[in-house]
């Protein structure tokens, strides 16, 4: 991983997305986003917004997450949030919106850690998407969930082994080694 080149992407840390399966990766993303900030390293965070007859409603007959407070950014991570390099609202699953393309590339990053909920959709989705425009995709597995259960988090990561590659499946420790090492050599410059 190059810290130097690299964003932290947290998906959807919305309260509606946030119940009894996917609380526990509040604190968890929260502590990732305030070593990596503390590290001087750009944070990203998605905000899913669903809407009236979407794919969701219709083919799923999902109705959630159309205003506030459901769409709102849980209270533990707002301000990180306000404070963000971006907010990348979407629709769909993935980070990679025109707008959210047009950032990653402009800001020059090779490398993608991606945190969040829910690991099976839109995190999956994103770092897949990552890994088919030639970026290095790292999904930090104890710093996502779904609220779908941990089965259906389990079954993300199985797929996430298969579309990305089981090296790029790594914990929030390989994260903060990371980050050390790089404070580490750019004390010594």
């Amino acid at each position: 991983m190059d810290i130097g080149k690299a964003a932290l992407v947290v998906i959807d840390m919305q309260n509606g997305f946030v119940n009894h399966h996917s609380r526990h990766a509040v604190p968890a993303v929260s502590d990732l986003v305030e070593r990596w900030t503390a590290a001087g390293r750009p944070v990203i965070f998605t905000r899913y917004f669903n809407y009236p007859d979407s794919p969701y409603e219709r083919f799923h007959h999902w109705h959630r997450l159309q205003k506030p407070p459901e769409t709102d950014i849980v209270t533990e991570l707002a301000e990180a949030a306000a404070r963000a390099h971006a907010v990348v609202d979407k629709t769909g699953y993935t980070l990679f919106t025109p707008e959210g393309a047009e950032l990653i590339r402009r800001a020059g990053w090779t490398d993608l850690v991606f945190c969040g909920i829910a690991t099976e959709s839109c995190v999956l989705k994103s770092a897949a998407d990552a890994f088919e425009h030639d970026y290095a995709p790292w999904l930090v597995t104890d710093a996502c969930a779904s609220e779908a259960g941990p089965d259906v988090h389990d079954a993300g990561l199985l797929v996430a082994r298969r579309l990305i590659g089981t090296g790029q499946l790594i914990n929030a420790a390989h994260v903060v080694g990371q980050l050390t090492a790089y404070a580490g050599a750019a004390v010594l410059e």
